[in-house]
């Protein structure tokens, strides 16, 4: 049996390298793991796990078709586990960077029902950051 533990990585193709590099380092916080312009990868650390960002128009970018956009993304979303969860502060850092931000809601994740943001990356994808599982008898 395969026992999965947490997200190792994801891949997203892009078409503005640098705008997606300064969201996900700037706003996010990741850092510059590793690149292979050869094939047209960069790898950002985010947390125990990697964001691998592919150029539309790098030789990995170009087997993968069409670029992403409103009409056609490569991923629904993906969720990043935040420690700790300030929702305030989330909302201040984020909007010092231009991001909008949706409400904080209740959502499942792999640790439980907690407190989660949606918002977009520049190019559309959706991210959510979670939160921890709320306390034991909490109602939201």
């Amino acid at each position: 049996m395969i026992r999965i533990r947490d997200i190792d990585h994801i891949v997203l193709r892009v078409s503005d390298l640098m705008g997606m590099l300064r969201f996900y380092q700037q706003v996010l916080g990741c850092s510059l793991e590793r690149r292979q312009d050869a094939i047209g990868l960069v790898q950002l650390r985010a947390g125990r796990s990697l964001v691998d960002l592919v150029p539309v128009d790098g030789p990995l970018g170009k087997a993968g078709g069409a670029a992403p956009g409103k009409e056609g993304r490569n991923v629904d979303h993906v969720c990043f586990r935040v420690e700790p969860f300030d929702a305030e502060a989330l909302r201040r850092h984020l909007a010092a960077h231009g991001v909008e931000a949706g409400e904080v809601e209740s959502r499942y994740g792999a640790e439980g029902e907690g407190p989660s943001i949606y918002l977009n990356d520049p190019e559309g994808n959706t991210v959510e950051l979670k939160g921890p599982p709320w306390p034991e008898g909490h109602k939201p």
